[in-house]
């Protein structure tokens, strides 16, 4: 059952305050407290007392949003439209993060609940004490509407003029009951949600069917038994479009597979913003409910202690790794053991650094030089077990963004060189951005690869609204004009993309899109240095986990349109909104892009061909952060400025333009 009591409105009215509060109590989790019983009956009481008469309906209490791992106080489904109930019970004032909760609890019914998607939506935030609020009733693009703020004696005549002034199609409320439930959260979600040992079958789904990601982990879940059976040792390469579950994948993997007696598994990426964000993430949650893992916790009450955020953030270590801590204990103290781990899932593998970036980094550590990259001294370690072994490289498509990044290429011959592996390789391998043109059989060498198309991700699940951006976003960067202009004719209004050469009206833009906690910001390519005119400077160092954890109220969060994020902070991580910032980098020059680099007082041409692929992906990395939509900024430029010319501009400006990205009116 989705909701702990739920009844037709008639009989709820006629129902014993306390057999209700029986209910709850019986189907909540845990022990519950005094003060939790004595809200829950002030709340039957006001909705008893308030919704007699209004005739009609089916209420729900403690109704479940999974994606969040929270439930609604009531939702009531009246005369056509869903009504979501948040009680404040004692409260004598309204709350942003009050209010904030209750319309996130309409939004995610609206995108998530099939029931939900045709109906009108109407959060209303009972503050017991506090008087009601005259507001004038705002009906979103979606159906949502705007957040309703209401007193003790305010939720009855609510109720009764949102239906008398906004009539809705009638709408079944036993059908909208039994409707699926598909969510889609972002990665940090996810994350919380895998490590409270939910299934990943339950936290995502996507209107372009995330099947997608079960069906990857479950190949990838038989590569691990039979690489178990038969004493094999194995590596996997799994790809994906930008935003298909990559790290999703990874993370379910591990959550599934965390038995240290046996096999264990560890999440490494080589992206420290994304692991930092992971545990910082997974230690507020801890800390905040309570919770640690079931060993830890029982170890925990037989002290009497209580959770601290080192015990929170230890545990957070264990399952998510920077790989560079990893590569401390077994390259930079020469530990010769293997991990403890017998399966390791590398995120990003593409990032993996090649020979000179892994001698640096042991260089500056006091540790001899090995002259090898970081493909090589993974597959060494994982090799060290005896029997068998599993080593899952994550491999997103068209994502280096960095020089000293070995790519593909130097996985593949590592792998190659070690007939002890069995390799096992998405169908997709040899695309253009994975290998530049490249041979998987050539770079395996004496190695037979196995190829497999459930190793591929293809379908988006980060933008929810619309699974076709990263196809959009492709042929833009790859100038096919024709194609860009036909798949965002595909997209349509449903993830909207707008243009501007006015920073604030951008800015205006994304706060007027954001409702309840959805969040934005504004990213900006690591070097585009010619934005600090418009306040977008690049160079502030960007605290990864405030931008993307913090609150409104915190300057360093993404809310505050303060600090600009570049493509090293936000790749792998995403937010509902965007601001991409387009510098002269960049720019659309003739039959193809010109790429270039800001130094001391002059732009310089990049002509090294790596260099120009790392600054096309840094904008694909930036173009696929939003899940909901986004607005690009491009600067007029300034005739005055020899560094900001308008024609550095105007060409890229009138590329997107004519692929038919809407323009934003100035002022909006």
């Amino acid at each position: 059952m989705r909701a702990h009591y739920s009844a037709d409105l008639d009989a709820f009215l006629d129902d014993d305050p306390h057999r209700v509060l029986g209910v709850l109590t019986g189907a909540a989790r845990g022990d519950v407290t005094e003060e939790q019983k004595n809200a829950w009956l002030e709340e039957v009481g006001i909705l008893q007392e308030e919704l007699r008469g209004i005739g009609g309906g089916r209420l729900f209490l403690e109704f479940a949003i999974p994606r969040m791992g929270k439930r609604a106080d009531a939702v009531l489904v009246h005369s056509g439209t869903v009504f979501v109930i948040e009680f404040k019970v004692g409260a004598e004032m309204y709350l942003r993060d009050h209010a904030e909760q209750c319309v996130d609890y309409a939004l995610d019914l609206k995108n998530f609940h099939e029931g939900s998607h045709p109906a009108p939506i109407v959060p209303i935030l009972v503050a017991t004490e506090a008087p009601s609020r005259a507001a004038p009733l705002a009906r979103g693009e979606d159906g949502v509407f705007g957040l309703v703020e209401v007193g003790k004696g305010g939720l009855g005549p609510a109720i009764a003029g949102m239906a008398k002034e906004f009539p809705a199609a009638p709408l079944d409320p036993a059908a909208w009951e039994a409707s699926r439930y598909k969510p889609t959260p972002t990665i940090i979600e996810a994350a919380l949600a895998l490590y409270n040992e939910h299934d990943v079958a339950e936290i995502t789904h996507s209107e372009g069917g995330a099947e997608n990601i079960s069906r990857t982990t479950g190949t990838v879940e038989r590569i691990i038994e039979s690489s178990r059976r038969y004493g094999r040792k194995s590596i996997c390469f799994v790809t994906g479009v930008p935003g298909a579950g990559k790290t999703l994948a990874g993370l379910n993997l591990v959550a599934k597979r965390r038995d240290p007696e046996s096999e264990n598994a560890v999440y490494l990426s080589g992206n420290g913003p994304l692991v930092q964000v992971l545990q910082e993430a997974l230690v507020r949650d801890r800390v905040g409910s309570g919770r640690l893992r079931a060993a830890e916790e029982r170890r925990r009450e037989a002290s009497g202690a209580r959770i601290t955020k080192k015990d929170a953030m230890r545990e957070a270590k264990v399952l998510i790794q920077g790989v560079g801590n990893f590569f401390a204990e077994y390259a930079i103290r020469q530990t010769d053991a293997a991990p403890p781990e017998k399966i390791a899932v590398f995120d990003e593998a593409q990032r993996a650094w090649d020979a000179g970036a892994t001698d640096k980094f042991l260089g500056k550590n006091g540790a001899e030089k090995l002259d090898k990259s970081q493909p090589e001294l993974l597959i060494d370690v994982m090799g060290r077990h005896e029997g068998w072994a599993v080593l899952v490289c994550l491999v997103g498509g068209g994502q280096e963004i960095n020089h000293n990044e070995a790519g593909l290429p130097a996985w593949l011959t590592a792998a190659g060189r070690r007939p002890e592996w069995d390799v096992y390789v998405s169908d997709r391998l040899a695309d253009r951005e994975h290998l530049q043109g490249g041979s998987v059989e050539d770079l395996t060498g004496d190695a037979v690869p196995v190829h497999c198309g459930e190793l591929h991700l293809g379908t988006s699940v980060r933008s929810f609204r619309s699974e076709r951006v990263s196809a959009f976003v492709k042929a833009l960067l790859d100038l096919d004009a024709e194609g860009a202009r036909r798949v965002l004719g595909q997209i349509g209004g449903r993830y909207p993309i707008r243009l501007t050469r006015d920073f604030s009206s951008a800015r205006s833009w994304l706060q007027g899109k954001a409702r309840g906690s959805e969040r934005f910001g504004v990213v900006a390519a690591a070097k585009s240095y010619r934005l600090r005119p418009h306040g977008i400077y690049v160079e502030l160092t960007t605290d990864a986990p405030a931008w993307f954890l913090n609150p409104r109220s915190d300057p360093r969060s993404s809310y505050c349109l303060e600090y600009a994020a570049t493509e090293f902070k936000v790749q792998g991580l995403e937010l509902d909104w965007v601001c991409v910032a387009w510098d002269a980098d960049l720019r659309r020059a003739g039959g193809g892009w010109d790429h270039r680099e800001f130094r001391g007082d002059a732009w310089t041409t990049i002509r090294k061909e790596d260099k120009k692929r790392y600054l096309e992906n840094a904008y694909r990395v930036l173009l696929t952060r939003a899940r909901q939509g986004m607005v690009i900024f491009v600067p007029e430029g300034d005739p005055l400025d020899g560094t900001r010319k308008s024609e550095y501009y105007d060409r890229t400006y009138r590329y997107l333009r004519d692929i038919g990205v809407e323009e934003l009116p100035a002022g909006r």
